[in-house]
């Protein structure tokens, strides 16, 4: 065997191995965090029932969420879970008395302490634009809307500020699931205190009454769009995913719904008008790119299209299929 070949092999086994070697580690690391690395080379962890003689009230309360169940699902086997997950080890808290021993978050900023939660939360789709989000921004945390332990209101009726439908009844158990502090609405509701006026005009969106909800339109924890809205797949996503029947594309498209969207012509949240209309009148709306839609006709517009006359006056009467059609470029029927 030449040298030359000998050497061909002898460096493709030191390649192979430092693969092999990269390769191990990498994995390694991705099945554990550094911090859980050193855990187990640790035994300052104690675990949450050494926690239940002094802090009896929130052992018993955190005992029944969903962060206490982690202990005995799988996928968190070996993990840090229950009180030190956040807290930190508790060794020489327990043996020493010191509440400087462990990790409190009592004089913690609201980043510092949604750091905390984003430590296992921030790999989830609903959770990585937080840091990005408008709650970041003006310092509105995790623990201002979740509570870690549990909900003192879950017991309430949760869902509406003035009437509670069942469909609000039923949010109680999305409050135990999610852990927050109120219901939803009421959340919202602390710091945007215009919308509940919106609510409340003759023709709204039910959120209320507890039929949908606002994060049903807005991610709270962040995005890329304008007031965080939920928009993956086009302008109106958040609009279609109910109003099903609106959605394109279609053969005639109305420009305006396609270039500016829904919010061109209704308002999102509430109305005086009908249908949620930012006019009173359809053909107000009409009227504002149709200028000239009256006696003397706009461009490709017939003259009968007389304004003074009562029957030419709602234009949805002919043009029925307004967000758009499949048979008629003047959206007739």
């Amino acid at each position: 065997m030449s040298k030359i070949v000998k050497a061909l092999l002898i460096c493709g086994f030191v390649v192979a191995t430092i693969g092999w070697l990269t390769y191990n580690r990498a994995s390694q690391s991705a099945e554990f965090s550094p911090a859980e690395l050193a855990m187990f080379a640790s035994d300052e962890y104690v675990g949450s029932e050494a926690c239940k003689d002094c802090h009896e009230d929130q052992f018993k309360a955190f005992s029944h969420t969903p962060h206490a169940r982690l202990s005995g699902n799988n996928s968190w086997k070996g993990k840090v879970t229950g009180c030190e997950s956040c807290h930190g080890p508790g060794k020489a808290h327990l043996e020493e008395g010191d509440p400087k021993k462990i990790i409190s978050f009592k004089a913690k900023s609201s980043k510092e302490t949604s750091e905390t939660c984003l430590g296992c939360h921030a790999g989830k789709e609903d959770h990585n634009n937080f840091r990005r989000g408008e709650h970041w921004r003006n310092d509105v945390g995790c623990t201002d809307c979740h509570t870690s332990h549990s909900s003192t209101q879950i017991a309430g009726n949760p869902g509406s500020n003035t009437l509670v439908s069942e469909a609000a009844r039923r949010n109680r158990d999305l409050l135990a699931a999610n852990m927050l502090k109120g219901s939803e609405p009421q959340l919202c509701i602390d710091c945007h205190s215009e919308t509940k006026a919106q609510f409340s005009r003759p023709f709204h969106h039910k959120v209320l009454e507890g039929l949908i909800k606002c994060s049903d339109c807005h991610n709270p924890h962040g995005g890329f769009e304008l007031k965080q809205t939920r928009l993956a797949t086009g302008v109106d996503a958040g609009c279609l995913k109910c109003h099903t029947d609106k959605q394109g594309p279609f053969t005639f498209e109305h420009a305006p719904l396609k270039v500016e969207g829904c919010a061109s012509c209704h308002t999102p949240h509430g109305s005086a008008n009908a249908k949620l209309l930012t006019r009173s009148a359809a053909r107000q709306l009409c009227l504002e790119c149709h200028s000239n839609a009256h006696e003397i006709g706009a461009p490709d517009t017939p003259n009968f299209h007389n304004q003074a006359t009562l029957r030419y006056q709602n234009c949805t009467t002919c043009h029925v299929k307004i967000h758009g059609s499949h048979v008629d470029r003047f959206f007739f029927r």
